[in-house]
């Protein structure tokens, strides 16, 4: 969206009576402790509200059906909260949490001017024109948000239908990486891009000056915008990386097999680790080293990848037991922690199999392999086949 500044002020002020509505509800609701009532329900702070704005007039200034939407998304946070599909609902922030909903029949005031540029009448803004990234869809609401760059978008709210399957039968197996982000069974490798090597050198520079600046201080807040247009830039970029590879698979391949990460475990800091001897002391347990590797597996997209995935080709989606999955030969299937030698290099001790070492796991995982719940490799060759002397290479 491009917004005059006279637009941007007033739909500040729409984020504003938002951020404001949801913290209070969110209070009314941290607050509840058994031996109270039940906290108020959507209709009862619907009618909260409507008092509200009776006697405070910088509220009555804004827009209700803001207002409303804000306590509707708070409801429906609860409700997923208790369902066990979200986290508790937390606090917003400003210039962190900036948007608002608009429903009914003002989310139809859209109109198209031309092939690349459209306008939306938001309400107690005007009309505001915002760039055709796609068609206009028929929706019944959409979302205004605004980022840590100051950049405004415009989102509908409707789910795109999936993309059908090619009908070829082909399956791929995706190996999630750091070095790599998306290694396949075909033999690609897929890198996320992220920002340059000069950007990361300014990015640093940058760090070291906001260091230096004072709390407060205008150059302080100008140092913070460069730092937040080179996160923004690279985050474009992965979500950009994310769509187009996602939408390729989906295309070729009838089922995509991936690896059942649980990453949100994986990316956690490490435990203290008390020393014995000294009480009250801690020994090293590497934190700046898990903190470069959790570092290395948000910036590689795993987790969007395979969310886009299952959102573009539904119910083609598999996910497998990535255990043992890159020590164990694609070929013969025997398994050992030798056989991968390096990062990028897998040499099978038993039959002398060399491959890339993503490609060989991807290829595991593309067959489904995973080891069972004894720990041991399924056979790929006949039981009563006689046993054969390994060879080595």
């Amino acid at each position: 969206m491009y917004p005059t500044l006279a637009q941007q002020a007033a739909l500040l002020e729409h984020c504003r009576h938002a951020r404001y509505v949801w913290n209070l509800a969110l209070e009314q609701w941290s607050m509840w402790t058994r031996d109270k009532r039940p906290t108020p329900s959507f209709a009862e702070q619907c009618r909260q509200l409507t008092a509200a704005r009776a006697v405070f007039g910088w509220l009555r200034a804004g827009s209700q059906t803001v207002q409303q939407q804000a306590l509707r998304d708070f409801d429906r946070a609860v409700r997923n909260f208790y369902a066990g599909t979200h986290r508790r609902p937390m606090w917003r922030r400003a210039d962190l949490h900036e948007g608002f909903r608009i429903v009914g029949g003002q989310a139809s005031r859209v109109v198209k001017l031309n092939r690349t540029w459209a306008a939306v009448n938001v309400p107690k803004v005007g009309w505001v024109r915002f760039r055709l990234s796609r068609a206009i869809p028929a929706a019944k609401s959409y979302r205004i948000t605004r980022d840590r760059v100051g950049r405004w978008h415009l989102a509908f709210a409707v789910v795109p239908p999936p993309i059908p399957a090619p009908g070829t039968g082909e399956v791929v197996g995706v190996d999630r990486g750091v070095t790599v982000s998306a290694a396949l069974s075909t033999g690609e490798l897929l890198s996320c891009p992220g920002l340059s090597n000069r950007e990361q050198e300014r990015c640093k520079h940058l760090q070291r000056r906001l260091s230096r600046c004072r709390r407060g201080s205008n150059r302080r807040q100008r140092v913070r915008a460069a730092i937040a247009r080179l996160y923004a830039r690279a985050r474009d970029r992965r979500k950009d990386w994310v769509e187009k590879t996602s939408t390729d698979l989906a295309r070729r391949f009838d089922v995509i097999r991936v690896e059942d990460l649980r990453i949100a475990q994986m990316t956690r800091r490490p435990k203290p680790k008390p020393d014995p001897e000294r009480p009250g002391r801690y020994l090293p347990n590497r934190r700046r080293a898990k903190a470069g590797l959790n570092r290395g597996i948000l910036v590689s997209g795993w987790g969007g990848l395979v969310a886009r995935l299952e959102d573009k080709a539904a119910g083609r989606v598999e996910k497998v037991n990535p255990a043992y999955t890159s020590q164990t030969c694609s070929v013969c299937g025997h398994r050992a922690p030798d056989n991968r030698e390096s990062q990028a290099v897998f040499r099978c001790a038993g039959c002398g199999h060399q491959a890339n070492a993503d490609v060989n796991a991807a290829v595991n995982i593309a067959a489904g392999r995973a080891v069972s719940a004894r720990r041991e490799t399924p056979a790929r060759i006949s039981l009563k086949r006689e046993p054969q002397l390994a060879t080595f290479a």
